[in-house]
């Protein structure tokens, strides 16, 4: 790690929402038992919940579970106590995952019909993972409004 900060935009290839595995870790070193009783090696799959791009890191749910000491703050309505939540992970110990052989992949970036997409080393484009509702414009909402005050 450099002392020195990045400057400018700076993009991650992983984005909010996407399903990744880990490749390296703690995560990757999970062992489950399985019905017939064997204790397997079982890599940790999960959504991402936040990106940092600028410092290379990301949250997967339910993964690298640390426990945060909080103390109770009745102007913001916390609760104190021991808090679970999600530590933030190096991007380099997770990878996409190839929606065609549903394996960890790599991803690079193509132009197809216009468009810059993420694609997969089989080839298959990775979907950009949803965003949440798109909010209406201006115009829209007061075009409805109009409309429903003319009807009463």
């Amino acid at each position: 790690m450099s002392s020195k900060a990045k400057k400018g935009t700076i993009r991650s290839r992983i984005k909010r929402g996407d399903e990744v595995v880990f490749i390296s870790g703690r995560e990757y070193n999970r062992y489950e038992k399985s019905a017939d009783g064997k204790v397997e090696r079982v890599p940790y799959r999960g959504m991402v919940i936040a990106v940092d791009p600028r410092a290379e890191k990301i949250k997967v749910e339910g993964a690298m579970i640390i426990k945060k000491h909080q103390k109770a703050n009745p102007q913001l309505n916390l609760e104190g106590g021991i808090i679970k939540k999600e530590a933030w992970v190096q991007s380099s110990n997770v990878a996409l995952i190839d929606p065609k052989t549903d394996k960890p992949t790599r991803v690079k970036y193509e132009v197809r019909d216009g468009q810059k997409v993420r694609v997969a080393k089989s080839g298959e484009a990775i979907a950009e993972p949803f965003k949440g509702v798109k909010k209406e414009t201006k115009e829209a909402e007061s075009e409805e409004t109009k409309a429903t005050d003319e009807e009463e």
